[in-house]
């Protein structure tokens, strides 16, 4: 992550789904992939998984009304505003 983002403070790794995508490496080539196949391993977290907050996007014009916004509630790893 810190190859393909610089020496970003920890919470500004993939703070957003264009950081984050950027610092897994992924690629506009990937669009439409099946996360349960290869080149993806989505696993459940392990312990106690953490509680969802759904908040809308920010940035766009289209289906502003939709909640397209899905987090750990309280993580400091998601872009402002914070669900």
């Amino acid at each position: 992550m810190r190859t393909r983002r610089g020496l970003k403070p920890d919470a500004e790794l993939s703070s957003g789904p264009g950081k984050l995508t950027e610092a897994l490496g992924i690629g506009l080539e990937l669009n439409d992939a099946d996360l349960s196949r290869d080149p993806f391993l989505l696993l459940p977290p392990l312990g106690e998984p953490p509680a969802v907050v759904v908040g809308q996007r920010i940035g766009i014009t289209k289906a502003v009304d939709r909640p397209w916004r899905f987090c750990a509630a309280g993580s400091r790893f998601v872009s402002r505003p914070r669900p």
